[in-house]
């Protein structure tokens, strides 16, 4: 038994368990099965022994760190963060971070990581929003008479940069924002099925309550838009027969 822990460890090398301890006090609702979805989707990709254990680095568990806060704190989709640790991983050297912190990374490093912890989601001006998204002044103006984007003390943020980006995607199909009234219609009926499931567990004093209510609320938001990007693509295959 000792010396099949001995090779499951290795050199430095940590197990799935020892990963989980590790990362529990900023991501206290993390999971065994969460560390294996990242490493199916080729987020992380762990050494493995000649039994075939997992060992994680170092390394891994700050690449590790890196996502999960960014998930957490930008609610970027793992495809973008996965572009964005790919361009690392070949050498590159990009601008800035996923949802537009400035960065120039050497590598995804406990300094990356340390520099992503004093990151804060952006805010954006008018005319920021309007350069960074495209949008004319009109279809902002549409926007947010319709409810699609909104101002928090003056300024957008990420979310409404994303729409806004979006918009004008639709713009050039011909769909305005009167069209899209029924989005964020269906966004309010889904949050509000999220808030339900998480309310017993959000309603428990502590931050690690808090953190844990939050994260399920992210996973669920997930599964939501898997559920309806099926049901849109499903009735569309159905349109030629």
């Amino acid at each position: 038994m000792a010396a099949a822990q001995s090779e499951r460890r290795g050199s430095g090398a940590l197990n799935i368990g020892e990963v989980l301890a590790t990362l529990a006090e900023d991501f206290p609702s993390m999971t065994a099965s969460k560390i294996r979805f990242l490493e199916e989707k080729g987020l992380i990709c762990p050494q493995r022994t000649p039994a075939g254990y997992r060992q994680y680095s170092e390394g891994d568990v700050e690449r590790l760190r890196f996502v999960l806060a960014l998930q957490r704190d930008q609610y970027l989709p793992l495809k973008v963060i996965k572009d964005y640790l790919d361009a690392v991983d070949r050498g590159e050297r990009p601008d800035s971070l996923p949802g537009g912190a400035s960065i120039a990374p050497r590598a995804v490093s406990e300094e990356l990581s340390a520099q992503l912890a004093t990151t804060r989601p952006r805010s954006l001006g008018d005319e920021q929003l309007l350069a960074e998204s495209g949008a004319s002044a009109r279809l902002v103006e549409a926007m947010l008479g319709f409810g699609l984007i909104e101002r928090i003390d003056g300024r957008f943020d990420e979310h409404a940069l994303q729409v806004a980006r979006a918009c004008v995607q639709l713009e050039a199909h011909g769909l305005e924002p009167r069209h899209l009234r029924p989005f964020q219609a269906s966004a309010e009926r889904e949050v509000g099925l999220i808030e339900r499931v998480v309310a017993p567990t959000a309603s428990r004093r502590g931050e690690a309550s808090r953190a844990r209510a939050a994260e399920e609320a992210r996973e669920l938001s997930e599964v939501f838009l898997t559920l309806h990007r099926a049901l849109v693509h499903g009735l569309i295959s159905r349109m030629d027969g």
